[in-house]
């Protein structure tokens, strides 16, 4: 061969050229525009060619243009929070993609304070919810759109309209401070209330920081977990409109069966007999005379008519006697109305977002209600490549019609409601006599006023406007200068203010009302701002990547409240809004108070962010916080925390597991503080004293009870977490699994002192509490085909605190219900073992023998020490905590086509309550429970006993209950426009549905 062709080396290399260049000729450029499924541009969408790094980002509207090797190449097309797409080119110049919305936990973008991160970077236990889940359910606020969605959150409810829940993330800590989280909105810590203000439809996302790894970017704020808030902002692209309407309807439905007149007249009947057998007749023995007087005949004779129905044909026939619903006329259909417009678009240099949200909601009962208006704005502009600056602005006004007023009630019939006063009343009395008039007692007695016109008698009103909102400027100055490259400075400014105004006026004919009228007015405002000199730099050198934040922040807050309250008010149409010296007289001038509360915070931090290769990464933070309300030399507390995690999909052993999506290993810890003393704690406040002296006053002041205590210094929390996070089958299983533990040893209590010290208490850093538990949550597509989808969403928590040590070491607390080695919250009392019978009658005698009154009939608490005596310091015990253990929440989802089903259930598990028990004192109404009489003696309640006090002693220790439940919290059908069908309306996406 060599023989023949000398020249086969350069024929070789002549033949490599010719292909080489050859190659070079086939670059195709492809252009196109990325979208997500309801048609909306994706700006920033990677473009990828396959098997190069080859890639480039879309643009404004979506658009991209890339150079590929050849028209037979493949496109990657990726977004976060989106499934990404791959496409064969098939020699097409212009191509068209749609990228479907991801549940792909891992693949989100997070906020972790002053930063946002994938959430594959993140380190420390962090969780969230987006605009999908908010509006998944009807709710009024975003806290509710929380309960049951992210592990490890416990949120309440409250039926009152305009009334929130309480939240907590991972349990309770502290034993005298508050345990609510701290509430971050657009970067700016809120210094008072929660996110009640803020209409859920502006809210792009909520991520919530439950580890002390992560909340201690927040130093002395971050113990109780960290809730931040996102909201909207303008994007690129067309303008986008977007109006929300709903209605939804509500009835209370009460789980308390209440007796009717028939019934209530022989549970009556028998608590006179039990209270005195002498003097009455058995329940099932009625006479009229004994009626007259048990039933206070005289006292109100048109409650007495209706009784005596059932004497009309000679013998007692309780059916005859008509029932009254008194509940039934202060109940109503509750309607929320909710109506939410906003605007949002943008170019590359100015991009805005404007919405106006209006809620109305009348309550369940009358006289209750809730109306929030609401207004927000953002703009971002970028006039230049190197600075940024924006503004988020919240305005709301909440008018809220508390109903009848529980303020300052003096009536022995008060009660928190009108629904409650309303149960009190006697099922056989009326409202009316037989002239019409409003009978004022129904019933005759003085203890329960009629609830008729009660809106006329009472008005509680509260108003409060809220501003607050975000500023920033952001200069790049690796932009200006190159060689500093990654280095960012940011200055963000959070005003806040409010202005709130509680009117309260109670006629004296009021269901609350003792006999004269009665007002007060309550005002206040407040203001606060957070300043933030933030300093970013990033930095990526080969495989290694650093980011460096370091922060200055200095918040100040100041309100200052008045009030005043007086009795005699001459004209109920001037309700609180007369209250001078020509109408109300020095006398009837039952207080007035103002106040001014102040206080600073300046704090240092910084957090470097560490990553090797994509796989070992490193998140460490130290935080300085200085707060004026403690006392000299300790106003100033360090919070570090240190977090690692490892992505162990990216090792080259798990490099060919297909079915291993996403793996990372997470540990975590750090130090949190809780700002739990009040302003001028420190300072030993004096309390003031005047001597009158002749003609004039001299004033002079007192020190209070409490000792003032220099060396007050902030409770502390540490906290590990341990964490995995996983991704498997094709992403059709995703989760998160987190265990933790924490102390808190240094809490703040008052102790008691000796008195000859001139003081009676002291408060100290003394006692500790710990809490462990762990979160999961979990997301899997069970069955998907091309037009159906099952997915099931799964947040699981356990939570268990307790108490190691209070302010004399080991040694319980019986009268704050505080006890070493259990939780926080207990139920601790008698325990039950049911009702004595007359076989029990030797039993009881010996009790009765040591000072105890027991017979046939009465609750029979549990003898724990068998001394034949029952006494509060040997058998009374911890019977349950009153904060679930376990926390539960689960969507479950059906798709087919543009129709989805979804059904959510919530639970609370592992905990108790304490109902009251049954007093059975028979002067009040009861409900329909199952009592002893001499004809039932195999019953689960005692027999009744009539008292004008609380009846039984130990009645309450039937009211002990298991409190766990699981309840569907919400059912949604919902039907979805085909974008494509909607094109030519000029409407993107459309969404029908009831729940």
């Amino acid at each position: 061969m060599n023989k023949h062709f000398p020249g086969k080396k350069n024929l070789i290399l002549l033949l490599f050229l010719l292909s080489f260049f050859s190659s070079k000729a086939q670059n195709f450029t492809v252009s196109g525009r990325v979208t997500d499924e309801n048609g909306a541009p994706l700006d920033g969408a990677t473009v990828l060619e396959k098997g190069t790094k080859n890639s480039t980002l879309t643009k404004t509207g979506g658009v991209f243009q890339l150079n590929v090797s050849s028209g037979n190449a493949k496109l990657l097309v990726s977004f976060v929070g989106h499934e990404p797409q791959e496409i064969a080119i098939g020699n097409k110049a212009d191509l068209s993609l749609s990228l479907k919305s991801s549940n792909d936990a891992l693949s989100d973008i997070v906020v972790i304070g002053y930063a946002a991160i994938k959430r594959t970077d993140v380190t420390g236990s962090v969780a969230g919810i987006n605009q999908q889940d908010i509006k998944s359910r009807p709710v009024t606020t975003a806290l509710e759109a929380m309960q049951g969605k992210i592990a490890g959150v416990d949120v309440t409810s409250n039926t009152r309209p305009g009334v929130l829940g309480d939240i907590t993330i991972r349990g309770v800590r502290s034993l005298t401070a508050s345990n609510t989280p701290l509430f971050v909105v657009d970067n700016i810590p809120l210094s008072t209330g929660t996110i009640d203000n803020i209409d859920p439809n502006d809210i792009e996302s909520i991520d919530v920081l439950k580890d002390a790894s992560a909340t201690a970017i927040y130093g002395s704020r971050g113990a109780n977990g960290v809730v931040i808030v996102t909201t909207k902002t303008g994007r690129n692209g067309k303008m986008v409109l977007s109006l929300n309407s709903s209605a939804t309807f509500e009835k209370i439905h009460d789980g308390d069966v209440m007796m009717n007149s028939a019934q209530y007249i022989d549970f009556r009947r028998w608590a006179y007999y039990y209270s005195n057998p002498a003097s009455f007749p058995r329940g099932d023995q009625p006479t009229i005379a004994n009626d007259k007087f048990i039933f206070l005949a005289s006292a109100d004779p048109a409650a007495w008519s209706n009784i005596a129905k059932g004497w009309a044909s000679g013998k007692w026939e309780g059916s005859r006697v008509a029932t009254t619903d008194w509940r039934g006329m202060v109940s109503q259909t509750g309607v929320t109305n909710t109506q939410f417009l906003s605007v949002s678009g943008g170019t590359d240099k100015v991009k805005a977002y404007g919405s106006f949200g209006y809620l109305n909601n009348k309550g369940t009962s009358l006289g209750q209600s809730f109306t929030r208006y609401s207004g927000r704005s953002s703009v971002d502009i970028t006039p230049t490549k190197w600075f940024s600056m924006g503004s988020n602005i919240n305005v709301s006004y909440n008018i809220q019609e508390y109903g009848q007023s529980a303020t300052g009630s003096s009536a022995v019939s008060a009660t928190q409601s009108i629904y409650e006063s309303a149960r009190a009343l006697f099922p056989y009395a009326v409202p009316y006599d037989s002239l019409g008039n409003r009978v004022l007692y129904p019933g005759g007695d003085a203890a329960f006023k009629t609830i008729v016109n009660e809106l006329n008698y009472t008005k509680d009103e509260r108003t409060n406007l809220r501003a607050f909102g975000s500023f920033y400027g952001q200069v790049d100055l690796g932009a200006v200068i190159p060689v500093l490259k990654g280095l960012k400075y940011r200055l963000n400014f959070g005003p806040d203010f409010s202005l709130y105004k509680d009117g309260v006026f109670v006629d004296g004919q009021s269901v609350i009302g003792a006999g004269i009228n009665r007002a007060s007015l309550a005002k206040g405002q407040a203001f606060s701002y957070t300043l933030d000199n933030l300093v970013y730099y990033n930095k990526t050198v080969k495989e290694h990547s650093f980011g460096i934040t370091l922060l200055e922040s200095y918040t100040k807050f100041s309100a200052d409240t008045s009030s005043i309250a007086a009795l005699g008010i001459p004209f109920s149409s001037q309700l609180w809004n007369s209250l001078t010296q020509a109408n109300i007289s020095p006398s009837n001038l039952t207080g007035y108070s103002s106040n001014l509360t102040q206080y600073q915070l300046l704090s240092y931090m910084a957090r470097l962010n560490y990553g090797y290769a994509d796989k070992y990464l490193l998140t460490a933070s130290i935080r300085q916080d200085g707060s004026s309300v403690l006392g000299t030399g300790h106003k100033n507390a360090t919070f570090p925390s240190a977090a690692v995690a490892w992505r162990m999909n990216r090792e080259r052993f798990l490099e060919n597991v297909s079915w291993v999506n996403e793996l990372k290993l997470r540990f975590g810890v750090g130090v949190t503080g809780n700002s739990a003393i009040a302003p001028y704690s420190t300072q030993g406040a004096v309390t003031p004293l005047f001597y009158p002296f002749l003609n004039s006053t001299t004033a002079g002041s007192l020190p209070s009870g409490t000792l003032a205590n220099q060396s007050l210094q902030w409770e502390r929390t540490t906290q590990y977490n341990a964490g995995i996070d996983f991704s498997i089958l094709g992403r059709r299983i995703q989760g998160a699994f987190d265990v933790y533990t924490s102390k808190t040893p240094n809490l703040l209590l008052q102790r008691a002192i000796p008195t000859v010290t001139g003081y009676n208490n002291i408060y100290a850093n003394i006692g500790a509490t710990a809490n462990k538990g762990f979160d999961l949550s979990l997301y899997t597509v069970n069955v998907k085909t091309r037009n159906f989808m099952w997915t099931t969403t799964t947040n699981l928590s356990y939570q268990k605190e307790h108490i190691v040590s209070l302010s004399n070491g080991k040694q319980n607390d019986i009268n704050n219900l505080w006890f070493i080695g259990q939780p926080i919250g207990v139920i601790y009392g008698y325990q039950s073992a049911g009702i004595w019978h007359y076989s029990d009658s030797s039993t009881f005698k010996q009790f009765n023998a040591n000072g105890n009154v027991f017979s046939a009939g009465n609750v029979r608490p549990v003898d724990q020490n068998g001394d034949h005596k029952i006494d509060p310091n040997n058998d009374r015990k911890i019977l349950g905590n009153t904060r679930p253990n376990y926390i539960v929440g689960m969507t479950n989802t059906l798709s087919y086509k543009g129709f989805e089903l979804s059904a959510f259930l919530y639970g609370r598990l592992k905990y108790w309550f304490s109902t009251g028990g049954e007093a059975e004192g028979a002067r009040g109404t009861q409900r329909l429970i199952n009592y002893y009489t001499e004809n039932n003696q195999h019953s689960a309640f005692q027999k009744p006993i009539y008292t004008a006090g609380s009846g039984d002693p130990y009645s309450v220790i039937l009211g002990y209950q298991r409190a766990s439940f699981i309840k569907v919290r919400n059912v949604s059908l919902s039907y979805n426009m085909n974008p494509a069908a909607l094109k030519r309306t000029g409407i993107s996406s459309l969404r029908l549905y009831a729940q």
